[in-house]
């Protein structure tokens, strides 16, 4: 129950509400108790016809009304043989039927106001949950994300949500109004008959023990089917987006069966899910109207045998055991959804309660522009801390102000990782890297960032238009800034050919334009942004011959006066680079102009002369 009390935690907002949900509950409650009480009369209406007994009543004068069960069932008396005889009966019996509608319609009109203000309070709080794991998905680190499947990300922020929002949400008014209704119905149980009500209580603990133990049985598997629609999910969005490869190595009965085969698993996973959820309700009903027979059989003893109870009464009291069988039931139901929903609750907790090391320091500070150097000071980086393997290994460099530094290297050599640890991407595992003498780590990371304008080697779009992917992120922009952006980037001639120019959507990650316009589009949302420090990584690799030139022309129109990190496969695109670092297996090897890099004849070289004969 811990667990799900911190689920509720999220309802703190929402206390008004709350409040309101509470007292209507309550109200439905009484009115539901008054309903079935009524039921008293009505039934000494029927069965009083000793015209003795009457008399008797009349003759011992009205008697005082107090809170008990001897006086109250005295007044109902007294009030009925005053009206004891035909004519007065059929009077009496029409009050206590306009008395059951007035209470019925009283109980389900503060029904539905409970439901009414519960209703802000479900939606209100999974909105609120799906907002803050959003929020935490843009927060951690990308070393994060190396660790976990995506699909199994997807799988918490939409199917363990809106479990969530069906199983303990939903529940939530069961979980609160029915015991609040068998209390009340218990209470009055024990003052009709403290001994019936003793063995009852007796006997629905051990009903109740009996369904714990299969509803946390529950939990397990549903956890387990959570994981398993991960697992599906992670497939699903790696064969879409595999697609091509699938059907170009002829790979599709081999994705078919292993799909199949998770999904086989999911399926029976679920089998025994729903088996175990299904037997909440028969279960609880046999045990009730078992624990109701009994009940019946002691209280018929006491009305036969031992004359110590009223048969009246006994049916009162049979009636409002009935009662409770309902209320019982629909919160076993509920608890057994809770326990599914607990296990949804535990998997977003897992992302909700994952450390973010990345992050701003207590007193972090504010750099609004970029005047000296960048300095890599002893860097050293790992994924995981204590690996023996160093992605990066005692990396020291500087980079002045307006120059362009170039990163070369085999695939695996590190060249990516360090310029992303420039925007913190990744935070050093070693030694530190400094901006202007001021350690990245000290300073806010927003000032950072805004400093940088990047090019990533697989373009990266959204399913918007051409307008909005350039001006990403940036506020304010106007059309014709975006043009002259698009301009630069040797973009605006085929977007203005699209139909309807820069108001086109383009698609799923940009799934409407060639690879070499997707990649033109990134250089304009970078140019756009006009930052003091530009992080290209194969920023042409997409491009065809004559594509290339015209945007390596116009990124070096854009690198003029601007300190540049390159990183390049291609070497002819970075002969004009004012430093070159050869990187190899995480450590500097080389480093100096392309010429100065010739004329040492050594890894440079020989890749320039690999590319010279390609």
């Amino acid at each position: 129950m811990k667990k799900f009390f911190g689920v509720l935690r999220y309802v703190k907002g929402y206390w008004r509400y709350a409040i309101w949900n509470i007292i209507f509950n309550i109200l439905s409650v009484i009115f539901s108790f008054f309903s079935i009480a009524l039921l008293f009369p009505f039934l000494n209406v029927l069965f009083t016809k000793n015209s003795s007994e009457v008399t008797d009543i009349l003759n011992q004068g009205e008697p005082r009304l107090v809170i008990s069960k001897d006086s109250i069932t005295a007044y109902i008396k007294y009030l009925i043989a005053d009206g004891s005889n035909e004519h007065g009966k059929v009077y009496v019996l029409v009050i206590i039927c306009l008395f059951v509608i007035a209470t019925i319609l009283l109980k389900n009109l503060f029904r539905y106001l409970a439901m009414y203000f519960l209703a802000p309070i479900r939606n209100g709080v999974v909105r609120d949950m799906r907002n803050k794991l959003f929020n935490k998905t843009l927060e951690l680190p990308l070393s994060y994300y190396s660790e976990e499947r995506k699909g199994d990300i997807m799988s918490r922020m939409t199917i363990d949500v809106q479990e969530i929002e069906y199983s303990i949400m939903k529940s939530l008014e069961m979980i609160f109004r029915e015991p609040l209704t068998i209390v009340v119905f218990l209470v009055v149980m024990f003052v009709i008959s403290a001994k019936l009500s003793l063995i009852a209580f007796v006997l629905l603990p051990l009903t109740g023990l009996l369904i714990g133990r299969i509803g946390k049985s529950l939990k397990r598997s549903a956890s387990k089917g959570k994981e398993k629609m991960g697992v599906l999910l992670s497939m699903m969005d790696e064969t879409l987006s595999g697609l091509r490869i699938i059907k170009g190595f002829n790979a599709e009965k081999k994705v078919k069966d292993k799909f199949h085969k998770e999904n086989q698993d999911y399926t029976n996973i679920s089998i025994k899910m729903y088996r175990k959820e299904d037997l909440a309700s028969p279960l609880s009903e046999f045990m009730g109207v078992t624990v109701l027979v009994v009940i019946l059989y002691l209280g018929g003893k006491m009305v036969v045998q031992d004359q110590t109870m009223d048969g009246e009464l006994l049916i009162l009291y049979l009636v409002m055991f009935a009662q409770l069988l309902a209320p019982a039931k629909s919160f076993t139901t509920a608890y057994y959804s809770v326990q599914k929903g607990l296990a949804s609750a535990d998997r977003i907790d897992q992302i909700l309660n994952a450390e973010n090391t990345i992050k701003d320091s207590p007193n972090p500070k504010s750099i609004t522009k970029f005047e000296n150097e960048i300095e890599y000071k002893n860097v050293s980086f790992a994924y995981r801390e204590g690996e023996t393997g160093w992605v990066l290994n005692d990396i020291n460099l500087k980079i002045a102000k307006g120059k362009t530094i170039a990163l070369v290297g085999q695939s695996g050599s590190g060249k990516t990782t360090l310029a992303d640890m420039l925007p913190r991407f990744y935070d050093t595992t070693k030694g530190e890297i400094l901006i202007d003498g001021v350690a990245i780590k000290d300073a806010k990371m927003k000032d950072i960032r805004s400093l940088m304008g990047i090019v990533t080697q697989e373009s990266i779009l959204f399913n918007d238009t051409v307008f909005n992917n350039i001006s990403f992120g940036i506020e304010g922009v106007t059309e014709a800034q975006v043009i002259e952006a698009a301009k630069i980037a040797n973009a605006h001639e085929f977007i203005t050919k699209m139909p309807h120019g820069y108001q086109t959507n383009i698609g799923d990650r940009g799934s409407k334009m060639s690879g070499g316009q997707r990649q033109r589009m990134s250089i304009a949302r970078a140019v756009l942004k006009n930052p003091p420090i530009l992080i290209l990584d194969e920023a042409t690799s997409a491009l065809d011959t004559e594509s290339e030139r015209l945007v390596q022309d116009a990124l070096s129109n854009l690198m003029k006066n601007r300190t540049s990190v390159v990183i390049a496969h291609r070497l002819s695109t970075i002969q004009h680079a004012d430093e070159i670092i050869v990187m190899q297996k995480g450590l500097i090897i080389e480093r100096g102009t392309h010429t100065e890099l010739l004329a040492l004849n050594g890894s440079y070289s020989k890749l320039h002369d690999m590319q010279s004969f390609v």
